[in-house]
């Protein structure tokens, strides 16, 4: 399965926004100006130099994935040039990382635009050290927790697996938020002394008020660089924010960028879906997060995988269903469907007649749908669904309706 999704969706920021939003909260950051043409590189470009009184400069394809380097999306400009060129040579790419879809095999994603930044290792880059830090929620623990090692500028994953010591945590209480002592820790486990210790704990704690201010459910500041001075600075930043939470922060859903998100999910949420795509074979409608939950897993009982989370809500009338319909049939490896409803609030015939008219309305469904519909007036909702004359089956029990899924898929 592409990724473990509940009803918690997130929103990413690019590199330049996620920056954008560490500096509000007084976060030190490496400096740069986005472009999204090589004549708005050059200008940006000019700018950074002048600042830094060097004419080095770093490029960073700006899209949503991690390893931009790696697939040749960052670059060094040592001159206007070089700027030039690389600049020239990264808009418009398709750029293949490890976390584009489908990886280094998959086609990549597109590159619209670069971010010019500062080379933040001058002028001393020997005496730099690159460091990381994150922040997330354990959910197990039920609190957020800062991850942190001496090892920056690598994968996390290949630290923590072939040297586990070298990876910290510090475990931070949601209601008393982070301590001085606990940024003092860090700080002291990163083997800093000196101005660094005291940039750190400073870096540390602006971070963590980011990171509860923003709603967010991720920060990964890989590297976090020590530089020659004992500055603290977020040369690279991952950020994700809570989707539930942005209706707290219009400025930050205006950084939304569709076009780096999935295009049938953008689709869904127009339609005030709640719609996460997976990697199966069943599509799945259903109302109400736990039942999404309890559907997925008894199609995986049944044999299949889930095609997607899609959760119609308390309104799942004709015009709703039908755009459910819709948006899991756009995945043609769907081989049936799955529509699991509660009907607490929702009247069970209601649904059930919106699924006829659905059915009819579109007119070219070719796969089994099967639905299991269980509360207000289910009876009167499984004769409309046997009385309709259509390839739709009904359940009632639970075990029925993946013994249905089971058949469907032969």
């Amino acid at each position: 399965m592409r990724r473990f999704t509940n009803y918690f969706k997130t929103m990413n920021l690019h590199e330049y926004q996620g920056k954008e939003l560490l500096k509000s909260y007084g976060v030190a950051i490496q400096d740069g100006i986005v472009a999204h043409s090589v004549e708005e590189a050059v200008d940006a470009y000019k700018k950074i130099t002048e600042k830094t009184g060097s004419p080095f400069a770093i490029i960073k394809a700006q899209i949503h994935a991690g390893g931009r380097g790696k697939g040749g999306g960052v670059k060094f400009a040592k001159n206007l040039d070089s700027l030039k060129e690389q600049a020239g040579n990264i808009l418009g790419m398709m750029l293949k990382t490890p976390q584009t879809p489908g990886g280094l095999d998959g086609p990549g994603k597109l590159v619209s635009k670069v971010l010019i930044a500062e080379d933040a290792y001058l002028p001393n880059p020997d005496a730099c050290k690159e460091l990381y830090i994150s922040i997330l929620t354990d959910r197990e623990k039920r609190c957020n927790v800062i991850i942190y090692s001496t090892e920056g500028g690598m994968d996390i994953e290949t630290v923590a697996e072939e040297t586990p010591e070298l990876v910290h945590k510090e475990y931070v209480d949601p209601t008393l938020g982070l301590q001085a002592f606990q940024a003092r820790k860090i700080a002291f486990n990163l083997g800093l002394s000196g101005t660094a210790f005291k940039e750190m704990t400073r870096f540390v704690t602006s971070l963590y008020k980011a990171f509860v201010g923003a709603d967010a459910t991720l920060f990964e500041i890989n590297p976090c660089l020590r530089d020659g001075n004992g500055r603290i600075i977020a040369v690279d930043c991952k950020v994700s924010l809570d989707d539930n939470a942005l209706y707290r922060h219009a400025d930050l859903e205006a950084m939304r960028d569709t076009d780096e998100e999935d295009p049938i999910e953008v689709e869904a949420k127009e339609f005030g879906l709640n719609y996460v795509n997976l990697d199966g074979n069943v599509g799945c409608m259903v109302n109400g997060a736990g039942l999404a939950m309890a559907t997925m897993d008894i199609i995986k009982l049944s044999g299949g995988e889930p095609a997607n989370f899609l959760d119609v809500g308390g309104t799942a009338d004709a015009a709703r269903v039908e755009q459910a319909f819709h948006i899991i049939l756009k995945e043609p490896r769907v081989k049936a469907i799955l529509i699991n409803i509660f009907g607490g609030i929702v009247r069970c015939d209601r649904v059930a007649q919106g699924v006829v008219d659905a059915y009819k309305n579109m007119g070219n469904i070719t796969v089994p749908i099967i639905v299991r519909l269980q509360g207000t007036n289910a009876d009167l909702a499984k004769e409309i669904i046997d009385q309709s004359g259509l390839a739709v089956h009904s359940a009632i029990l639970l075990k029925d309706a993946a013994a249905l899924v089971k058949k469907a898929l032969g």
